[in-house]
């Protein structure tokens, strides 16, 4: 779980050794990602095992004159499997412009049911937003969220379910913009080998809310490597924000030990 979770505020493991046809699904299958890029899937990391990953997402492009500094995002975080199919984890968003701004978000997801048989599975969890530095005018949130997945005997799956977000969008540390709940998308779709073609989205135009598509390539020694595009809900709009920038080259590594 993570990710961008704020237009300027701010998602994991799909992983296995690389190699061709049979042996590339049944490792996806046994260490399936978290996240695709930003909506939670319905995997968790297994017992004892833990995930790291790192992600980079720069603006592209940047803002125009007079709309502020490029933003580029920083995110290291970290996942640890515990027993009953629950995971928790921390991750650490940086937003790097001349005043740099830390969060942490906590976060945990039970995957309450699974059948291998159906292809079917379901989770639920939940997202804390605070920030570490730069606290004046910030406030904590956080998102609730539940989803329910779909697999096909050739590796496609779907994902989809509700969010809600719970914000003090009114106080004098109203951090989360925009509306308050939605749903979340996504699909993952073997293109041959080890690469899939992933894409998920957030609805609503809110600090969340993100079209991210992209590809994803297993590689050697448990290791995952996705590379994507995040248009903001709100990036064809002309704003005097300039939420027509708002918009990201989303590139993430992550492994497990």
């Amino acid at each position: 779980m993570k990710r961008m979770v704020s237009r300027v505020s701010g998602r994991g493991i799909r992983v296995a050794c690389a190699a061709a046809g049979l042996s590339v699904l049944v490792a996806q299958s046994a260490m399936a990602q978290s996240t695709l890029f930003n909506i939670p899937s319905t995997d968790t990391v297994s017992k004892s095992k833990v995930y790291f990953e790192f992600d980079v997402l720069p603006q592209v492009p940047g803002p125009d004159a007079g709309f502020g500094e490029m933003l580029t995002i920083y995110n290291p975080r970290v996942l640890v499997g515990l027993a009953h199919d629950i995971e928790v984890g921390l991750n650490f968003p940086i937003y790097h412009t001349s005043a740099n701004s830390a969060y942490i978000q906590p976060n945990i997801k039970w995957k309450f049911y699974n059948s291998d048989a159906t292809g079917l599975a379901a989770a639920v969890g939940v997202v804390v937003n605070t920030p570490l530095n730069n606290r004046t005018g910030q406030g904590t949130w956080s998102y609730i969220y539940g989803n329910i997945s779909k697999k096909w005997k050739g590796g496609t799956r779907v994902t989809g379910g509700p969010y809600g977000v719970v914000a003090d969008q009114d106080g004098a540390e109203a951090t989360f913009v925009g509306t308050k709940g939605g749903v979340l998308l996504g699909l993952e779709q073997p293109l041959g080998g080890p690469v899939s073609f992933v894409a998920d989205w957030f609805s609503g135009k809110n600090s969340i809310g993100y079209f991210t598509p992209g590809v994803s390539i297993v590689l050697p020694h448990s290791g995952l490597l996705n590379i994507g595009y995040s248009y903001g809900n709100d990036s064809w709009e002309d704003s005097e924000e300039g939420a027509g920038k708002n918009r990201y080259v989303f590139v993430y590594y992550g492994i497990v030990f």
